[in-house]
């Protein structure tokens, strides 16, 4: 597991301005460090000075002790470190202090600028020192050694620190970058995730209604069709028993075919079910599973054995057997089509046939269907039911309109239903076939 920004700033518990307690204790051994340095150094710059070596030595301490805010003020420790490079002390001070100032977020130009002054005053002082020294007699070089020497010790005191700072400053910018880079990622990959739950929520809702739908048009028409045979059988059983037979027999028959249907979505339902699947689909999330059977479902209904349009005059028999004055007409070279624009269309049909015997039993009602260049469309319409017997008195949930406006609409058609002004009712659709 990676630690990211906003983890590692949360993690952060070091006293006043930094950032993890062992930083805190390792600027403070430097500090102690320094200041035993200088305070040492400054018993001889005391002598110099003609001042008590105490005076020296406190005076060393203090600037020494300096160093233990170089992460907070880097730039209050390069210019200490500058104002005693004349007493000869605060090596350590220099060199961690420009390390310090190099690798924090201070302006290159600032950075520069105090380099510059921190090597030339080593330059000058280490010079200066040598001559001394030479003209005391406490050295025997040639007189080139002396700027060279000077000129070395500049740059060996400087030029490492400044570099490695720079290193350090720009690495740890790096990091940052790459940290928070880091954190955008994983916010988009949430992001992500929340809207592929979203989306696999909405196909789940989607393949929902898509087999409600197809359970509705599997049954209700069936279903009504048998009320109306078995009302027709309670009507006719004593009067003309051999009528009733016939009744009986078509009840039976839609029964059976009914069944088969169910069968047929249930099986939808179930395939890729086996044991070892089960097992293997128990270790997988239920968000996961419920996407997975929506999306095998669909693929089932689509490829599966649908109703198609060479079936109408079948359907329309099944109306006719039971009661119902229906005239079909088919306009067009008849054709085969995809095979959803089929079972849409045929779906359109049923389901209107269905509502004719929910709501206008008895009513003569014309089924239209047009073959066109590049469309199917079809029409349903009933004229207005009889004073008598024009309900069968079925159940109705309101959504077999809806449904067919879904149907027609996914593929691109154009649904439209309402009364007629002679007062029957009519369902008109028009479906690409293509």
């Amino acid at each position: 597991m990676t630690t990211t920004g906003e983890e590692l700033v949360t993690a952060r518990g070091g006293p006043w301005w930094w950032d993890r307690r062992r930083s805190a204790v390792f600027d403070v051994g430097l500090a102690v460090a320094s200041a035993l340095e200088c305070g040492l150094e400054g018993v001889p710059f005391a002598r110099e000075a003609g001042v008590p070596a105490a005076v020296g030595v406190v005076f060393g301490v203090l600037a020494g002790s300096v160093l233990l805010v170089r992460r907070r003020w880097p730039i209050a420790v390069v210019l200490v470190a500058i104002a005693v490079t004349p007493a000869a002390m605060g090596f350590l001070m220099g060199v961690v202090g420009l390390y310090s100032l190099a690798a924090s977020e201070v302006p290159r130009r600032i950075i520069a600028s105090l380099a510059g002054m921190q090597s030339v005053g080593v330059l000058i002082v280490m010079f200066v020192r040598m001559r001394q020294n030479l003209a005391r007699g406490e050295l025997d070089v040639g007189d080139w050694i002396v700027p060279f020497a000077s000129i070395t010790m500049a740059i060996g005191v400087t030029a490492p620190p400044l570099l490695l700072g720079l290193y350090v400053g720009a690495r740890r910018r790096l990091m940052e970058s790459l940290r928070e880079r880091a954190d955008s990622l994983e916010r988009e990959l949430q992001l992500l995730a929340e809207r592929a739950e979203e989306r696999a929520e909405w196909a789940r809702g989607e393949e929902r209604t898509r087999i409600a739908r197809e359970m509705h048009d599997v049954v209700a028409h069936r279903v009504s069709l048998m009320v109306v045979h078995a009302a027709a059988l309670q009507a006719v059983a004593r009067k003309d028993p051999e009528k009733a037979v016939r009744n009986a027999a078509l009840v039976g028959d839609m029964g059976r075919q009914a069944l088969t249907e169910l069968r047929e979505m249930l099986g939808v339902l179930r395939s890729g079910g086996d044991g070892g699947q089960r097992r293997e689909r128990a270790s997988v999330p239920l968000a996961a599973v419920g996407a997975a059977a929506a999306a095998a479902a669909s693929r089932a209904v689509d490829e599966g054995e649908g109703p198609c349009l060479s079936e109408i005059e079948e359907l329309v028999g099944q109306s006719a057997a039971a009661g119902m004055v229906v005239d079909l007409s088919v306009e067009g070279e008849s054709r085969s089509c995809a095979r959803e624009v089929e079972s849409t269309a045929y779906r359109v049909v049923q389901e209107a046939l269905t509502n004719v015997h929910k709501h206008a039993a008895g009513a003569k009602t014309y089924v239209r269907l047009a073959y066109r260049v590049s469309e199917i469309a079809m029409q349903v319409e009933n004229e207005p039911p009889s004073g008598v017997g024009a309900s069968a008195g079925l159940p109705s949930g309101g959504n077999g309109l809806v449904g067919m406006r879904e149907r027609v609409s996914a593929l691109g058609g154009v649904f439209v239903s309402g009364p007629t002004d002679a007062g029957g009712f009519r369902v008109s659709a028009v479906i690409p076939a293509s």
